[in-house]
């Protein structure tokens, strides 16, 4: 069985027994830290967090703290003579991994509900028959409720057809009088020019 935990913003696979090279912990040697475990496999399945596994800890012990190789860091720049050496040790802490905690079986849950099931097995009846006027009343609402929009719908389309023929109406009119009366000034306007003079005889 293996574990997927984090620490120093670094992952690591861990199983019972392992010893580890971690970013330094706080502690003392000889304490004990939990980490949350992102993924657990006992070999047969695999869970995968998101991000943790809920009720799984990995438990581990502080063996000690010490630092790593050290590790050179040179800076240079050419033709101006600038040289710089810089030596850094990481500091770490190793620790044991004593145990993987089992995550919550899934097979212990319905296990316990059969029980629950058994104690009220004839609640659930009056529970339904109280349920079953509730829900006829909320249908016929619901089926009045429709009815009613329905016939809003019907009402606001007549009243919307209705002005509309209305305002035909009134369009019609208005063009029909607009045409009398360009037919009465014309005839005015006729009726108004002199008559054109005859040529005198000599």
């Amino acid at each position: 069985m293996y574990a997927i935990i984090e620490t120093g913003a670094k992952q690591y696979k861990v199983a019972k027994g392992d010893k580890v090279r971690v970013e330094k912990l706080e502690g003392a040697a000889g304490d004990v830290v939990k980490f949350d475990a992102l993924l657990v496999s006992d070999g047969k399945s695999v869970q995968v967090g998101s991000p943790i596994v809920k009720g799984v800890t990995v438990s581990a012990k502080i063996l000690r703290d010490g630092k790593d190789k050290k590790v050179v860091v040179f800076k240079y720049k050419p033709k101006i003579g600038y040289r710089k050496k810089q030596g850094h040790r990481q500091p770490f802490t190793e620790i044991e991994i004593l145990a993987i905690g089992d995550p919550v079986s899934s097979a212990k849950a319905p296990a316990e509900k059969p029980a629950a099931e058994k104690a009220a097995p004839a609640a659930k009846p009056a529970a339904s028959k109280a349920a079953e006027p509730a829900k006829a009343t909320a249908a016929k609402s619901a089926t009045a409720a429709k009815s009613a929009t329905a016939a809003k719908l019907a009402a606001a389309k007549t009243t919307a057809a209705k002005s509309a023929t209305t305002a035909k109406k009134t369009t019609s009119t208005a063009a029909k009088t607009t045409t009398a009366k360009k037919t009465t000034s014309s005839a005015s306007t006729a009726a108004k020019k002199p008559a054109a003079k005859k040529p005198e005889e000599k």
